[in-house]
């Protein structure tokens, strides 16, 4: 009974590595005939050329600041002694901000008024000598008219040798001593005469000396030049201040009219020559995530914002180059949140802006991953030239093949770009994938619908490409 036993096993155990082998057979017939019927090809995504308004834009982002910000420093130094303001309080123009202590300028007004007084005494003395000068030479002038008259009469009188020689030098020497002594009037005078028109420049100078301090003094009282808010206040009462007279000067506070804001952003060179004034935009503050603000325009800068200073960092390239935008925000777009006096934006926060540089309504276009680059080639004869030009492309899906076209683009938003020549608009394009498009893609091959893709594209039919 053994013996057949063990044999029975043995025919029970091939049959079952028969059945194995047949079942594997069978499995991999079906995978073959599966794998000679699939559909070959990469997928790829397709969609219909349509026509769009598109609008052109540049984004940047940047910083909210007062369409108008006066930063104050005192002209003169000194401590503060007085503050009559807060950081963000409301102040008029010509109300009194703050005082420097005056004690020192008001001793310098009473120094220059005692030194212009000096100058004026002097006016005064030099006037005297002018008029002791000209009584001297009138003087001088009688006695010489009586000493002429006498010598003349000497000379007669000794022609008739009446009167010695002695008598006659003695008349002669004394109308020559009175004309010398009225030539030393005359410069007497016109020395005192100089004299006075010095002491009048001086008076002059102590006049403008004065003024001057007077006006240092009335430098310590710092008044609002314009209505606003503070917007900043760097200072405490008791701090020492450093007057712009002798250098830079500290800047005390700042004035700002939170009424009209503008946003600053960085451009590059690269989008800065498509910005024009009075375009408008859509702002997006960081503190309000839920709202978008308009804007418009208002300046663009001719000089890059970080151009350097020496020679090296102006010719250098390596660092961008951005040139910095100013936009208005529109008031009626925040008006409503207006409160209590209260302006909603304050200066420093954050803003991205979208600027609108262009736009064209209903033109034909196509989503960007569409639009691939190529080297153009030049066929020479038997061979083929390329002439490291690139020229725009698009595939068409047509009869289950891509046809490859050359296309000429315009303006373009973030998803959809402007074809200007080369579709009709009633063509079907190849949008994707990125690699498929921009790499694989030649005229010819074969097109495949991706089912799986195709239930969630909205635009356009999905389509796989096979590279033969």
């Amino acid at each position: 009974m053994e013996p057949r036993t063990l044999k029975g096993k043995k025919k029970t155990n091939r049959w079952w590595i028969w059945a194995l082998l047949a079942l594997f057979l069978t499995l991999m017939a079906f995978a073959y005939f599966k794998n000679k019927n699939k559909p070959k090809g990469e997928k790829v995504t397709t969609e219909k050329v349509t026509r769009r308004t598109i609008r052109e834009t540049v984004s940047a982002s940047g910083k909210i600041f007062p369409e108008k910000e006066i930063k104050i420093s005192s002209d003169v130094s000194g401590e503060v002694v007085e503050l009559k303001i807060m950081e963000g309080d409301s102040v008029k123009e010509g109300q009194l901000l703050a005082r420097i202590d005056p004690d020192t300028y008001v001793s310098a007004v009473e120094r220059g008024n005692a030194s212009l007084n000096n100058a004026k005494s002097q006016v005064s003395i030099s006037q005297a000598q002018i008029e002791g000068s000209k009584a001297q030479i009138e003087q001088t002038e009688a006695n010489l008219a009586n000493a002429n008259k006498i010598h003349t009469r000497n000379i007669e009188l000794k022609r008739q040798g009446v009167i010695s020689q002695a008598d006659f030098d003695v008349s002669l020497a004394n109308v020559q001593a009175l004309e010398a002594n009225l030539r030393s009037a005359k410069s007497n005078l016109n020395s005192s005469i100089q004299s006075t028109k010095a002491s009048e420049f001086t008076v002059k100078s102590s006049e403008a000396a004065l003024k001057e301090l007077r006006t240092s003094l009335s430098r310590t009282s710092i008044y609002a030049p314009s209505s606003g808010i503070i917007s900043k206040l760097n200072v405490e009462a008791g701090e020492r201040v450093v007057g712009t007279i002798q250098m830079a000067g500290t800047e005390m506070m700042r004035i700002a009219n939170l009424s009209e804001m503008e946003v600053q952003v960085d451009v590059s060179e690269n989008d800065i020559l498509r910005i024009r004034l009075g375009d408008t935009a859509d702002i997006e503050v960081d503190a309000y995530l839920d709202k978008k603000f308009r804007g418009t325009v208002t300046e663009i800068a001719n000089s890059a914002s970080n151009t350097g200073s020496t020679a090296l960092q102006t010719l250098s390239s390596d660092q961008v180059t951005n040139f910095v935008v100013k936009i208005r925000i529109i008031a009626d777009t925040y008006k409503d949140m207006i409160t209590d006096g209260r302006f909603p934006f304050r200066p420093g926060m954050s803003a991205a802006v979208d600027i609108y540089t262009n736009t064209k309504p209903e033109v034909i276009s196509v989503p960007i991953s569409a639009v691939t680059t190529r080297e153009d080639e030049k066929k020479d004869s038997t061979i083929k030239v390329k002439s490291n030009e690139f020229k725009e492309y698009v595939f068409l899906y047509s009869a289950d093949t891509a046809k490859m076209v050359r296309v000429r683009s315009g303006i373009q938003d973030d998803n959809f770009i402007e074809i200007l020549d080369g579709l009709t608009g009633d063509e079907e394009v190849i949008t994707g994938p990125y690699a498929t498009v921009a790499r694989k893609l030649k005229s010819g091959m074969k097109l495949q619908h991706d089912d799986k893709k195709d239930a969630n594209n909205k635009s356009g039919a999905n389509v796989s490409v096979t590279v033969d």
